[in-house]
């Protein structure tokens, strides 16, 4: 009798599908990251782009509209982040449940605070100049707690009985980051106040929040490739404000930003942007760490 109960529990576990993850797709691996923090086991992640790689450029592969094809929810930056080559990707998927304007497709910039929004007219001829304000938004805590909300929040609408789970794992992966970030508080203090210019203008919501005053941009405008004269300015202007760092993502010319810090008596300071950017980088907590460690040393 009992092992006839038990033949009878098998073959109905059997004959039960377990419930499928949700396949999210991220634009970069960070947006994916914060996927998997919210949806845990109820998920399962794909990043198209890779940590190392410039988001603005990511090589827009057939493999790619293959991950797309499968997606339940695609998730990006947004801003026209992506603008050269997500759209495409997304168009060329034919996948209905992604396309723009569709539950699955979520632009996690909607709740965002946005900072440099241009408040002149401005289009595509002038260059690659964010057009629709600054869209490297995803490293400061409070932006990463509002993401998370976003894409929880979106789970749930897509998997009503994975709701509640999403909403416990949204509450507890928030309660980390403040942790963190009040661990973080030495390193913050270090840097605070430190004068810095960078690359390209990707940095205004770090230095937003960890306090950082910016001089210049080795760009004239996000996008744009420096010429000589733009060069000689700002190589004046850091030593007149005294500027100790000039800050690089790893995927830029370091051979220019290098010859701008030595003529200005300044540091240049490559630091990751995403995850993944290398192997050390894990997830959203490892990268923002290892940003304010890197800043920290050469404060």
């Amino acid at each position: 009798m009992i092992r006839r109960f038990i033949f009878v529990l098998t073959v109905f576990a059997a004959a039960t599908p377990a419930r499928a993850a949700l396949r999210v797709v991220s634009s970069i691996p960070t947006l994916g990251s914060l996927a998997k923090e919210v949806g845990g086991d109820r998920v399962e992640v794909v990043s198209l782009g890779k940590g190392y790689q410039d988001p603005h450029f990511v090589e827009p592969k057939p493999s790619l509209m293959v991950d797309l094809n499968k997606a339940d929810l695609l998730v990006f930056v947004g801003l026209d982040l992506e603008i050269g080559w997500l759209p495409p990707l997304v168009l060329g998927s034919r996948n209905p449940k992604i396309q723009n304007g569709e539950l699955g497709s979520l632009d996690c910039s909607r709740a965002i605070p946005v900072v440099d929004v241009p408040t002149t007219k401005i289009d595509r001829s002038m260059g690659d100049i964010h057009p629709l304000g600054n869209p490297h938004y995803w490293l400061p805590p409070a932006n990463a707690k509002i993401i998370a909300k976003e894409i929880a929040s979106r789970l749930g609408q897509l998997d009503p009985e994975g709701a509640a789970t999403y909403q416990k794992r949204l509450a507890d992966f928030q309660a980390r980051v403040d942790a963190a970030e009040k661990s973080w508080q030495p390193l913050i203090a270090k840097v605070h106040g430190d004068k810095v210019v960078t690359y390209h203008q990707s940095w205004s919501y770090v230095s937003s929040w960890l306090g950082l005053k910016e001089i210049g941009y080795l760009e004239p405008k996000p996008g744009i490739p420096p010429d000589p004269q733009h060069l000689l300015r700002l190589i004046q202007a850091m030593r007149a404000e005294k500027v100790k760092v000039l800050l690089v993502e790893d995927f830029y010319n370091q051979n220019t930003a290098q010859l701008v810090a030595s003529k200005a008596g300044a540091k240049m300071l490559t630091l990751p942007t995403d995850v993944g950017a290398t192997p050390e980088v894990r997830n959203w907590f490892d990268l923002v760490k290892e940003v304010l460690t890197r800043l920290a040393a050469a404060s």
